[in-house]
């Protein structure tokens, strides 16, 4: 029997992982945008426990195969030392945006596909398209001669990389790199651990455990697929573990030159997560189709799905890919990308609370920053 190639391996391990990724998913109801509007509409922070969770958990074991030398994480794209702040933040922002219109990031988008979700599916497609563009197509002026020309090359300053350990050594004159990255990894990994399972609300919900644990685990069993596995002399893969907005521009490039492409982890992803979901609704019984209300929830949809896309490629990543995937490296790009969806997300929401009084939009936005205490409040 002839053995497959690396990244043929490396693909089938993507598809398979990305399955129990889709499914515990849905049944866990593990959506980062839900997360954040449990917490800015009705004050629970469960859902977002269980997204700090999955994010400690990726990092403590991300950080542990980098010290065992199963992977290098000098290769990866999160860490290199061009530090593209504007794209973090800007995108971030973006992104948080278009996740709250498009009711779900890219993550949950692939999920909702799988459970029937044509409204959904409009939004993947959008995403996809406007990634795409964004990465290699007309957006991609936009994004390389407004937001990149802004990038900090940190090698001049003599800063290989911008793990949050690397600069703070470098700042204050620290020789141990190595140490100062072990006191991050504990400080910032364990300690939202501890912040997750400090509520006992947290403990009684079985579903957010399980999404904390699992997606957590999740993340560096993509670090070893591609790293370990997909390791070749030769032709290695490179080196990479879940994320949604790139892919899921790559997955319907794949389909439309399906004969002239090899599949990719990142491809092979996507169609696992959207299986995944699938099969979960089929054997429960869950599977229904949903469509959009009205033309307001249509428009709204639309424009969540190319914010996503764009924003997602200015960011290089979503709450998966930034979130927790670049989390786990201790990159501080991947840091301000996470606290730039969450602003972005939560003023959304306080926006669209606002518009119910049909209050202005400025007015909106006026009343939505004073309430995070950004602007001065009303005195009217």
């Amino acid at each position: 029997m002839m053995e497959w190639e690396p990244v043929y391996r490396v693909a089938m391990l993507g598809f398979l992982i990305g399955i129990l990724f889709g499914a515990v998913s849905n049944k866990t109801n593990f959506c980062t945008m839900g997360a954040v509007s449990d917490w800015v509409n009705i004050g629970s922070k469960d859902r977002l426990r269980a997204w700090f969770m999955a994010i400690g958990v990726a990092i403590l074991a991300t950080q542990i195969m980098q010290a065992r030398g199963l992977i290098d994480l000098g290769e990866v794209m999160y860490l290199t030392p061009n530090f593209g702040w504007l794209g973090h933040v800007l995108g971030g922002l973006v992104f948080g945006i278009g996740m709250t219109l498009a009711s779900g990031c890219g993550q949950r988008t692939l999920v909702r596909v799988g459970g029937g979700n044509l409204k959904s599916l409009i939004v993947m497609i959008l995403l996809g398209l406007t990634a795409y563009m964004t990465m290699r197509g007309l957006l991609a002026l936009v994004r390389v001669n407004a937001i990149e020309v802004t990038n900090i090359n940190l090698s001049g300053s003599g800063i290989p990389d911008q793990g949050i350990g690397t600069l703070i050594a470098a700042a204050t004159g620290t020789e141990n790199t190595a140490l100062v990255n072990w006191i991050v990894t504990a400080i910032l990994g364990g300690g939202l651990i501890a912040y997750a399972v400090a509520a006992k609300s947290f403990w009684r919900s079985f579903d957010n455990v399980l999404a904390g644990i699992a997606i957590g685990l999740i993340i560096p069993a993509g670090w070893y697929v591609t790293g370990v596995i997909g390791f070749d002399d030769f032709d290695p893969v490179r080196l990479g573990s879940y994320t949604f907005v790139a892919p899921t521009g790559e997955s319907l490039m794949y389909l439309l030159t399906f004969t002239g492409s090899t599949i990719s982890f990142g491809v092979a992803a996507v169609f696992g997560v959207i299986l995944g979901s699938f099969l979960y609704v089929i054997l429960t019984g869950k599977f229904r189709l949903e469509t959009f209300t009205d033309r307001g929830d249509m428009v709204r949809h639309i424009f969540g799905g190319v914010a996503m896309g764009f924003g997602g490629v200015l960011a290089l990543g979503c709450t998966i890919g930034q979130g927790v995937t670049g989390m786990s490296t201790l990159a501080l790009g991947s840091f301000l990308t996470l606290l730039s969806i969450i602003f972005g997300s939560a003023l959304t929401m306080k926006i669209q609370y606002h518009r119910l009084d049909d209050m202005s939009f400025f007015g909106a936005l006026r009343q939505s920053l004073a309430d995070m205490k950004l602007f001065p409040p009303s005195r009217h």
